[in-house]
């Protein structure tokens, strides 16, 4: 009986966790980028910056012209490097 509850609370709380984390990350402007040995988390600009609007920044004209970043863009990349995986067979084939 007891086993049976704590795979169900396991079984609810990993979809309702990814769900609070989509949230989170689309408030914050985040992009979640998963890789077999990273994961990053990127800026974006953000929805209701008065500066740009949300579009991340804006083209200047004048003498010399070119894009500008908008200050909400300008968040560092964070990124943790995960660890290789050991094969447990590394003489077998791969197929």
């Amino acid at each position: 009986m007891r086993a049976g509850r704590t795979a169900a609370l396991v079984a609810a709380a990993v979809p309702l966790t990814a769900v609070a984390v989509a949230a989170v990350l689309k408030a914050g402007s985040w992009k979640l980028i998963v890789s077999r040995s990273t994961v990053r988390l990127s800026p974006r600009p953000r929805p209701g910056c008065p500066d740009c609007k949300g579009a991340g920044g804006w083209w200047s004209d004048g003498l010399y012209p070119g894009g500008e970043v908008c200050w909400c863009w300008d968040r560092p990349v964070r990124t943790l490097r995960l660890l290789p995986v050991r094969d447990p067979w590394p003489d077998e084939p791969p197929f």
